[in-house]
């Protein structure tokens, strides 16, 4: 394990509580964002500290990919773009910047022979399971362009560690909430609320079947794995070992925000998803991470509580 870490993406949700970790733990880390979904603001805390480097950079440009990895040790990969629903109505965003952005780190690694990286991927890969839960061994099926960008991304990763030697681990998370969380269900809920407390739109039927895994077992993961794994390619699910519906998600967001009456309104396409690739259940089983001695925190309703607690305090004060 190297000294001197590149978060990709280290100004966004995981990604900037990645940087917290390592900074706390005395690793030397070096941030590439290129600000379209990351926020300054979830670093604003590590201001002035001597070990942390922020570059404003595009990994879609081979030179801005380069300048990056240079002098790295060791690259933990969370730039993405993580909303799903936008490979809907605009695929190529994902390409470029899930697959091209990808191609072009791992190039800069194979050149300046940086051989350790961390990628967050996604359930998403999985696409719609006939059973729940689903391990690493499972059919890879996506049903989202975001996923198959994701599975497009594990199988670039998994050449380059065939070949080149490039030791990795692949963490497929399951919905990670908490502080600084800016998009998904619960955000997007919180946010119709505060324009609208007498009714609330819930994309999809609300029985849609979700792991959701708070922020801090998330990472407390993602370091075991980095640290326990001894293959040159190991697959993770990261997740809660429970999961629920929207429709609790829904009843727990109205419950710490007091709200009483809100007229609910569920808008439901093809069989009761919210949105083209939008899956109805999807659960991970995390046996493979148990073997590591990890054990998560907080259930589902208690990660999706404890978020509700923070982004009251964040976007509705």
């Amino acid at each position: 394990m190297g000294n001197r870490i590149l978060v990709t993406g280290g100004a966004g949700f995981i990604g900037s509580h990645i940087v917290d970790r390592l900074i706390a733990e005395g690793y030397k880390v070096r941030v590439v964002d290129n600000f379209s979904t990351g926020r300054i603001e979830n670093l604003q805390h590590l201001k002035g500290n001597p070990n942390l480097e922020i570059i404003e950079g595009d990994l879609k440009n081979e030179q801005n990919a380069k300048e990056a990895v240079k002098g790295t040790d060791a690259v933990f990969h969370f730039a993405a773009n993580p909303e799903v629903r936008v490979s809907t109505t605009n695929p190529k965003t994902h390409f470029e910047e899930n697959v091209v952005a990808t191609f072009n780190l791992l190039e800069a690694m194979r050149e300046f022979g940086v051989r350790e990286m961390v990628f967050a991927s996604s359930s998403s890969v999985y696409g719609e399971p006939q059973e729940i839960p689903v391990d690493e061994d499972a059919p890879v099926r996506p049903v989202s362009v975001y996923g198959a960008s994701k599975a497009a991304c594990e199988n670039m990763i998994h050449a380059y560690s065939k070949l080149y030697g490039i030791k990795a681990v692949i963490l497929r998370y399951a919905n990670v909430v908490g502080p600084r969380l800016r998009h998904g269900v619960i955000y997007d809920l919180m946010m119709k609320l505060r324009n609208n407390r007498e009714e609330l739109e819930v994309l999809g039927d609300g029985t849609q079947v979700r792991s959701y895994i708070y922020v801090t077992d998330a990472v407390e993961a993602t370091l075991l794995a980095w640290r326990r794994s001894h293959g040159n390619y190991e697959i993770y699910n990261v997740a809660s070992e429970d999961w629920i519906t929207v429709n609790e998600v829904v009843n727990t967001i109205l419950d710490e925000l007091r709200l009483d009456g809100v007229k609910i309104i569920h808008k439901p396409v093809l069989h009761g998803v919210g949105w083209p690739g939008d899956v109805k259940r999807i659960a991970l089983k995390i046996d493979r991470l148990k073997a590591l001695c990890f054990k998560p925190r907080h259930s589902s309703i208690d990660a999706v509580r404890l978020t509700v607690k923070e982004l009251a305090k964040e976007v509705l004060a």
